[in-house]
């Protein structure tokens, strides 16, 4: 095969599969294509004939270019205000318009999930996904991340027990019909204007943040308890904020998504645990709204 038929091969068959795998390293599409992009640029310099398997060395290349960027926007993170979240990504039935015709929803791209993993070394984010979610040998990561095999399985081991413990396991499976009741019952709620009706809906140990894009030094802690949450989440989406709530599939799984004017202006994801919402996670950065405009503005 001619190096050209191996290169638009190597793009057809791997370019959704490295999309998935730099989306969930670095919690950003805009990101994830860039970079995958720049592997792929690397790889059309590149003499093709000694690469036996063209997708692993996608995903060396990737995942480095990856592990830097991780490493150099820690730093920047750490001088964010407030939480940093990911980039929310919709499901539209529109595949020309739909990141997620994409990027492959599954459960470890749970807004929960991938919230675990921004909290994570970048060392430990990156063994985590390669060997946790794409079942990557510890002794093909371990040269990835500079580290022994033995110290990468702590790495994961350390990673895998965070994920459970915050976020239930990546491969826990929601229920459908219990996170629509929720949804549902959460955005009536909003919309009557009356807290009241909002309080039953949350776990006593209900946590909320708020990611605004690094703005606002009043959010760099979550509001812990029911009061404390319901509180802002009514003044910010209840009936007299003029929000408009709406149900949408958001990182796999059904969330809601505040419009004002008709512009879409926050995207929350909740999770649901024993029937009530224990965590809610708020992103009302428009830089990292951008897909979820596009998307919705398509429906309209």
């Amino acid at each position: 095969m001619e190096s050209n038929e191996r290169f638009t091969d190597a793009w057809t068959n791997h370019h959704r599969f490295l999309l998935d795998v730099a989306y969930r390293l670095l919690g950003s599409y805009s990101d994830a294509e860039d970079l995958v992009q720049e592997a792929f640029s690397r790889l059309l310099r590149t003499d093709l004939d000694p690469i036996e398997d063209v997708r692993a060395w996608l995903v060396v290349v990737v995942s480095r270019l990856c592990l830097d960027q991780l490493r150099s926007a820690r730093v920047k993170r750490e001088a964010y205000i407030g939480p940093w979240f990911p980039e929310p990504l919709p499901f539209s039935d529109d595949a020309a318009t739909d990141p997620a015709d994409v990027v492959t929803m599954d459960e470890s791209v749970r807004f929960a999930v991938l919230i675990v993993l921004e909290r994570m070394s970048p060392a430990e984010r990156v063994v985590f996904v390669l060997h946790d979610v794409f079942d990557f040998p510890f002794e093909k990561v371990a040269p990835l991340v500079g580290r022994t095999v033995a110290a990468c399985r702590q790495l994961a081991s350390r990673a895998r027990k965070r994920v459970e413990e915050e976020a239930g396991s990546a491969r826990f499976t929601i229920d459908p019909a219990e996170q629509r009741r929720v949804i549902d019952a959460f955005i009536a709620a909003c919309a009557s204007g009356d807290i009241k009706s909002l309080l039953p809906l949350l776990d006593p140990s209900v946590m909320g943040w708020a990611d605004l894009g690094g703005t606002l030094p009043a959010v760099s802690r979550p509001n812990v308890g029911i009061e404390l949450v319901a509180a802002p989440l009514m003044r910010y989406f209840g009936a007299p904020s003029g929000n408009k709530l709406v149900a949408h599939v958001i990182n796999g799984e059904l969330s809601v998504v505040a419009f004002f004017e008709g512009v879409v202006v926050s995207v929350l994801a909740l999770t649901v645990t024993n029937q009530r919402i224990s965590r809610v996670y708020v992103v009302s950065d428009p830089r990292k709204l951008t897909h979820v405009k596009r998307v919705l503005d398509q429906e309209r």
